[in-house]
């Protein structure tokens, strides 16, 4: 036995007394149903271990070296916005590299990687994470015997964060899953994930369905399972399993403060997956529908605003010239309530369902205007994939100096007409019509929601606008039919739009 194993020994023992003393002090707290055991049994052949390796420049001084590391963390890290209150939590599971330093020189080095998989198809399809396998110049699947074997991309998406491999399978027959039906699962379901953590191969953790439509902010189609199995770094790319034996999700992402699981771990849904890997397998890509709008969030000011009670749907902040809504009649200020039948609630079930929409299909889109509902009818186009479906900037330009020359003051803003000088001053482009903003009361509702010099006033209350006072006598008209906010069409230079409700006292 080796110093570090007995070393390594002499920590565990004590624990491994006390759990001992309370589990037979208490033997009928045995955790999860008694059907775990055969579930694992009949699935975890063909659960695999992903063996990855890649050439990288090396560094030879201690900044350069933190940095390369930082960069490979984030290489696989979910892309979260600074302000996510996530952001300082999420740990991918695979920040791990397995090479070590430069020695001194920058000669290229080899990093290894180690992640998880499950074979779907018993020629050898398998399905993982796509950050698993991202960049990597050599990729193996080790089976659960230990048979090491190379494997070849298929394809792969970023933006589900799924992958489909292919290898040549042995003379033995492979072990397959199906997916189930993630639609179906319950809050405190019991499901199993069995995986590569931390490099121990086939491990099998249990828990339950925490929490279902997840949103952690990783990008535009989020829609993950939360459990508290333990999942951990190696992980990622592995299945979740109904207690059917079915996969019902992909784990991908942890919260973790420490590295470790903490019972707060995110799976990509059955349903999103079986979609992705069919496109992947069939096309080598995912081609996804796009409508060609930028959106907003219908806030309870926007909502009153707009008389919509109460408040739901996906508000069109603007509409690409070139994109399918363009002529199909969809325009800024229409909010989405219903897509192809599929109700939108909020936000981001509209780039949702039409990501999952086939391209060149024509879909009924129920919007409401002005306070009456109608029908669009769109045919999809298809989305690039350097596109991607994009909510309204909440800032569009940076602190400016104030224009001397005031015409009117609204809502706490400095108001003007948009004269050559300011244009210039500004950077707005001859495209952009309205009133700009050249000042904002440091402690006003206006401030708060972050208007700015430079942001030029389109519309008010859905009614174009062209000079500050127009935007002076519709705020009054407001104040005196009773308003409590009032809708600002909003656009930056580049005439990028965006819609924000503002209080009128």
């Amino acid at each position: 036995m080796s110093d570090a194993f007995q070393a390594l020994s002499r920590r565990v023992l004590p624990l491994a007394a006390a759990v001992g003393f309370a589990l037979a002090a208490t033997p009928a707290l045995a955790r999860g149903p008694d059907g775990i055991a055969d579930v694992a049994e009949k699935v975890i052949d063909a659960v695999v271990n992903i063996s990855t390796s890649q050439t990288v420049e090396a560094k030879n001084n201690d900044g350069d070296k933190g940095s390369d590391e930082r960069g490979n963390r984030r290489g696989a890290n979910p892309q979260l916005p600074p302000d996510s209150p996530f952001s300082e939590f999420f740990d991918e599971f695979f920040k791990n590299r397995r090479g070590g330093p430069g020695g001194g020189n920058n000669s290229p080095r080899k990093v290894n990687s180690l992640g998880s998989g499950f074979i779907i198809d018993a020629d050898g399809v398998v399905v993982t994470n796509n950050h698993v396998i991202a960049d990597a110049d050599e990729i193996n699947v080790i089976l659960n015997d230990g048979t090491k074997i190379k494997a070849e991309l298929v394809g792969k998406d970023k933006k589900s964060d799924l992958a489909v491999l292919k290898f040549k399978p042995p003379e033995k027959k492979l072990t397959a899953v199906k997916f189930g039906n993630s639609d179906t699962l319950r809050l405190g379901e019991w499901v199993i994930a069995i995986g590569n953590p931390f490099s121990l191969g086939g491990t099998v953790t249990a828990g339950i369905v925490s929490a279902r439509n997840r949103d952690i902010n990783s990008g535009p189609y989020d829609n993950y399972i939360q459990t508290d199995a333990a999942i951990n770094r190696g992980n990622s790319g592995g299945p979740l399993f109904n207690l059917d034996g079915e996969v019902v999700g992909v784990n991908t992402a942890i919260i973790s403060p420490s590295g470790g699981s903490i019972g707060i771990g995110f799976a990509v849904p059955s349903k999103t997956v079986v979609a992705v890997v069919d496109q992947l397998r069939q096309f080598k890509e995912v081609r996804r529908g796009w409508l060609g709008v930028r959106i907003q969030q219908v806030t309870d000011e926007i909502a009153d605003s707009l008389s919509i009670k109460p408040a739901r749907g996906a508000l069109i902040a603007g509409v690409d010239d070139k994109g399918p809504a363009k002529p199909a009649g969809i325009e800024p200020g229409d909010v989405v309530i219903k897509f192809d039948g599929k109700d939108i609630k909020e936000m981001k079930d509209l780039p949702r369902a039409v990501a999952d929409s086939p391209v060149g299909k024509a879909v009924d889109v129920v919007i409401i205007r002005k306070g009456k509902e109608e029908t669009k009818k769109v045919t999809l186009g298809r989305l690039d994939d350097g596109e991607k479906p994009v909510e309204a900037s909440a800032k569009t330009t940076g602190p400016a100096e104030v224009e001397k020359t005031v015409t009117q003051k609204a809502l706490g803003l400095d108001l003007a007409g948009l004269t050559k000088d300011l244009r210039t001053k500004y950077k707005i482009k001859d495209s952009v019509k309205g009133v700009i903003v050249t000042g904002v009361d440091g402690g006003s509702d206006a401030a708060e929601k972050r208007l700015g010099a430079g942001d030029v006033i389109v519309e008010v209350a859905q009614e174009a606008v062209t000079n500050a006072a127009d935007v002076k006598k519709r705020v009054d008209q407001l104040k005196k039919d009773g308003k409590k906010s009032v809708l600002l069409l909003v656009s930056n230079g580049a005439g990028e739009l965006r819609f924000v409700a503002l209080s009128v006292n």
